[in-house]
């Protein structure tokens, strides 16, 4: 039976994952995701929840557990964030090239020296060519509704593929709203259970991960690019599924909002599209022809989608909150390298670094500066909004 409950985005992470009767969590602590895990311990305590909670003496441990517990053939989550995330560096490489389904939520925040514990995606972004496909939710629904999603993702034959859930740090994760909690007998009815494509098994002994030659690694990772070509269609096909069963859509690796006769677009990403919806409503009222494209997914990165939903574009933007270092941010080379030879004028927003606000009056600068564009002035192709000062 279905209920409704007012949750925090960690503690919709832990409902979901309770929902896809996950059996190993392997841990390490880390604000602002450890509520994650203490809601989960709670949920094992009680009984509402039959996995093995395995306590680890870092992040690099645990997802080093989360591979040898995904390997023996059983459905694994863990947690991380931030600093946590660049610690796991060095695993995160092989459940990709080993194929297991491991699903992780990052609660994004900064990384480095200069850190904070508030949002920017510079940590989650460094990973987005180890091989896992990467999605960031825009609300606490969207958070539930995609761990269940994950793992029909994740463990699709077509791609079987590890998974990172992204989240805004404390917008997200500790923020209350209103969460549709589905039963778990429709839950079981739309995610069966785990039937691994290989596993160790001392009856049928084998080996994963060893070294290999340079006669097979490029062969290796063509495979994997393959796999993760794959996955396009099935993030769209459990979607639709989705939908079917829960009555919730997502729109699969991008979604719009008023872009059927939009001039001008700005691509938005996690928490960001809700603000951007309210700035695109109220440029409507004032009859401009605005539109938004929530990016969800940058691995895989929707190529042909973007070059649909653009169509007849004057001018796009695209909202980064995290930099290269390299005059751009990562979402806009990304968009970029996707649209490229198309001849419209694409430029980079970026704000909201360290969790500094991001308001609807910040949006609205982003779209005069392409309604300006669009109309033939000049401008630059990277823009900062919010700093203090002059830089």
């Amino acid at each position: 039976m279905r209920s409704i409950k007012a949750l925090t985005g960690n503690q919709a992470v832990a409902y979901g994952v309770k929902l896809c009767r996950v059996e190993v969590i392997p841990n390490y602590p880390i604000t602002p995701q450890t509520i994650i895990i203490e809601q989960l311990a709670d949920f094992i305590n009680d009984g509402d929840l039959d996995a093995d909670f395995i306590p680890a003496d870092s992040e690099h441990s645990a997802m080093s557990i989360a591979i040898g517990a995904s390997a023996t053939g059983v459905r694994t989550f863990t947690a991380t964030a931030s600093h946590g995330l660049a610690l796991m560096h060095e695993m995160l490489y092989v459940p990709p090239q080993v194929r297991l389904p491991i699903v992780l939520a990052n609660v994004n925040r900064s990384l480095g020296a200069g850190s904070g514990i508030w949002v920017e995606y510079n940590d989650s972004m460094a990973e987005r060519d180890s091989g896992w496909m990467q999605v960031y939710v825009e609300d606490n629904q969207e958070v539930l509704d995609m761990l269940l999603q994950c793992y029909r993702i994740a463990e699709d034959p077509r791609a079987v593929l590890p998974i990172m859930i992204c989240l805004d740090g404390f917008i997200l994760s500790h923020t209350v709203e209103r969460v549709e909690i589905p039963g778990q007998e429709e839950v079981d009815n739309f995610l069966p259970k785990f039937k691994p494509l290989n596993f160790l098994d001392p009856k049928n002994p084998k080996s994963m991960n060893i070294a290999v030659s340079p006669a097979h690694s490029m062969e290796m990772r063509y495979q994997l690019d393959r796999l993760m070509e794959n996955s396009r269609q099935v993030i769209k096909d459990v979607d639709k599924e989705f939908a079917k069963a829960f009555g919730r859509s997502y729109g699969g690796l991008i979604d719009t909002y008023r872009m059927k006769d939009a001039e001008i677009g700005l691509i938005t990403i996690g928490t960001a599209t809700s603000t951007g919806r309210v700035a695109v409503d109220e440029l409507r009222a004032e009859g401009k022809k605005v539109g938004l494209i929530k990016l969800r997914f940058m691995r895989p990165f929707p190529h042909d989608e973007l070059r649909e939903a653009t169509k007849g574009l004057k001018a796009l933007g695209v909202f980064d909150r995290s930099i290269s270092a390299n005059r751009y941010g990562p979402v806009f080379t990304e968009v970029r390298n996707s649209l490229y030879g198309g001849g419209m004028p694409i430029i980079d927003h970026i704000a909201g670094i360290g969790g500094r606000d991001l308001t609807v009056a910040a949006l609205r600068e982003m779209f005069a500066v392409l309604e300006k564009r669009a109309s033939g002035h000049k401008t630059k192709d990277c823009y900062w909004h919010g700093l203090r000062g002059q830089m």
